[in-house]
């Protein structure tokens, strides 16, 4: 079907869900920051990229290089924003998830 978002894994989630969070302040190296914070998890910055770039060839987040940082010889960071296929997609995964996690909270405690 056009327009159908395509399904993420996980990885891809957490990239996701790590633009929304960080808006105009997402690039690689803050992506990867959020993601190890958050997650808990530690992850190669190559890793970061090599999915973002995935999910901008699938039409999910596009990119733009971005000023250089205002420190002297300060570079341009290519930076990601989620388009909304690739917002539907994350609604759509974050559907899946809640659904199959609700009243397994309960559960967990008692094991």
């Amino acid at each position: 079907m056009p327009g159908m978002p395509p399904p993420l894994g996980e990885f891809e989630q957490l990239v996701l869900i790590a633009l929304v969070r960080l808006g105009d302040d997402a690039y690689g190296a803050t992506v990867r920051r959020e993601i190890e914070a958050r997650a808990r998890r530690q992850v190669a910055i190559s890793a970061v990229y090599t999915t973002l770039e995935r999910l901008e060839q699938k039409g999910l987040v596009r990119s733009w290089i971005g000023d250089p940082t205002p420190q002297r010889g300060g570079r341009r960071r290519k930076h990601f924003a989620l388009l909304p296929l690739g917002a539907r997609a994350l609604k759509a995964a974050y559907a899946s998830f809640t659904a199959m996690t609700a009243g397994v909270e309960r559960r967990l405690k008692a094991l």
